[in-house]
């Protein structure tokens, strides 16, 4: 452990005062990074990976560098280059060599956090490797560059998404420890939308469970491949709102489950990723969601 690591109880409760639920996964977090390993948070998106590090980095005083996984992330990109005008000028040097996300994380003891890991090439991911396990690299031209003691990798990874992406090697998986990152309950999620919407009063204690119903039910849709996250859920909910307000509709209205569908539509029907081999669209996919909730299950989506 280093000074710039906390790992008190007090330390534990500002960080999840940040976070609507996740004290378990924030717990695994902070036992991997604080030990001192490298990891990947395996999860659909819109799940709280990102929340987590930024609460964790912020909390330790240290940068969190992102970098997205993708075919065009190259070792070069990764680690660094040489400014191409100064080395034609001056030739190659320490002084002109611009770094990459891996080696400013490296210097400035923070994290690199990859996301969609399993989207690079496995020639990059291989850079990781020598950071991973001796804390250190050697850049041609530049020399030794070791990492501060709070440096780690971390990574995350969409089990559900399996277009472009690559098996990780034995060599980059030994390395990482893995833990998975679930959609939460209910009740957490109804408190997240509430959090990131803001909204209050009675409407709003309409709109946001409905939203969150909807949402949830977007993945356990059979044609439905890949559901929307709590993102989904929030958008809902700010459009089922405004939209309300315009048509000057209130929570008791005959219309408010219509104007709702109306609202879904544009929240969710661009979040959601039918099975390909299905012959419905997202618009038909919702309105089935739609009547679960306001037709054959009509008392869940009463007013209170």
């Amino acid at each position: 452990m280093t000074d710039a690591e906390p790992t008190t109880s007090d330390a534990r409760s500002r960080i999840a005062a940040r976070l609507v639920g996740r004290e378990r996964e924030l717990e695994l977090v902070l036992a991997a990074v604080g030990s001192g390993r490298d990891l990947v948070l395996e999860g659909p998106p819109g799940t709280s990976k990102t929340t987590i590090l930024k609460a964790v980095t912020e909390e330790w005083g240290i940068p969190l560098l992102f970098v997205e996984g993708n075919a065009d992330l190259t070792p070069a990109k990764l680690v660094g280059h040489h400014n191409p005008a100064r080395v034609l000028r001056e030739d190659y040097s320490a002084d002109n060599f611009v770094p990459g996300p891996l080696a400013e994380a490296m210097r400035q003891g923070g994290f690199l956090y990859i996301e969609e890991l399993n989207r690079a090439p496995e020639d990059t991911l291989n850079t990781l490797l020598t950071a991973m396990a001796d804390r250190r690299i050697e850049v041609p031209r530049v020399g030794l560059i070791e990492a501060l003691p709070t440096f780690r990798v971390v990574a995350s990874m969409n089990p559900y998404d399996n277009v472009g992406t690559t098996r990780l090697s034995t060599s980059v998986s030994d390395r990482l420890n893995r833990i998975v990152v679930a959609y939460q309950d209910r009740a957490a999620e109804e408190g997240i939308v509430a959090l990131r919407t803001g909204l209050t009063g009675t409407l709003a204690d309409r709109v946001i469970p409905d939203a969150v119903a909807v949402t949830r039910g977007t993945r356990e849709h059979p044609a439905v491949r890949q559901g929307s996250s709590v993102r989904g859920a929030i958008d809902t909910a700010l459009v089922a709102h405004e939209l309300l307000r315009l048509r000057g509709r209130d929570e008791a209205s005959g219309e408010y489950a219509e104007t709702f569908y109306d609202a879904m539509t544009v929240a969710l029907s661009g979040r959601i990723h039918l099975d390909e081999a299905t012959e419905t669209t997202p618009e038909l996919v919702l309105r089935e969601i739609w009547e679960d909730r306001f037709v054959l299950e009509p008392a869940q989506a009463e007013p209170g």
